[in-house]
């Protein structure tokens, strides 16, 4: 079995501003830098391979916390989220309800010229399809979207009813991999450590 834990980066100053970031290559913040800065992964993720998505603030996120010069896998990105980047969740709102009472929610909830979390989920299928064999322990950092695509793949959330976990975003959320590919959730929430 291999497993895939999952970390979310660190905070941005769109995070901050409680902006969409999809694509958009922000770096963490200062704060967030500060905050990474302090933690270090659970021990059970020593001797982990690991993986980044492309972006700034993940790469910068594994850097921090140990993973040195991880390798940037780019089935890892975000969310493409279309016109709807860079704008608040307020502004959101109001679109994504429309969206949605047409009958476009939960996995294909689809921001104009964006990704749907079934398109993620795709990506997802091809990235467990390449370590499946492997038998080894990997460490992925990467974005709340697709933690979230790959809940919904490893337990069968729609993504309409309540998470079937509530997931803490300053942890590790571990996946088995089995050797065809498919993914089962191992454990959710595997804290992030303070560094002595």
């Amino acid at each position: 079995m291999t497993v895939l834990a999952l970390i979310r980066h660190g905070a941005t100053s769109w995070n901050g501003e409680g902006r969409i970031q999809g694509r958009a290559d922000i770096p963490l913040s200062p704060e967030g830098v500060a905050e990474l800065g302090a933690l270090r992964p659970p021990a059970e993720l020593g001797g982990a391979t690991w993986l980044a998505s492309p972006l700034a603030r993940t790469r910068q996120t594994a850097a921090l916390l140990g993973g040195g010069d991880a390798a940037v896998e780019p089935l890892l990105i975000e969310t493409d989220w279309g016109a709807w980047e860079g704008l608040t969740s307020t502004t959101i709102a109001p679109l994504a309800a429309r969206l949605a009472a047409r009958g476009r929610s939960g996995l294909d909830l689809a921001p104009p010229g964006g990704e749907t979390p079934r398109d993620v989920q795709q990506r997802l299928r091809r990235l467990c399809a390449g370590v499946a064999a492997s038998g080894r322990l990997y460490a992925g950092v990467t974005h709340k979207g697709v933690i979230r695509a790959m809940l919904s793949l490893a337990t069968g959330w729609d993504m309409e009813a309540k998470p079937p976990v509530r997931l803490a975003w300053r942890a590790a959320h571990l996946f088995a991999v089995a050797p065809d590919g498919s993914v089962s959730l191992l454990r959710a929430n595997v804290m992030l450590e303070r560094r002595a």
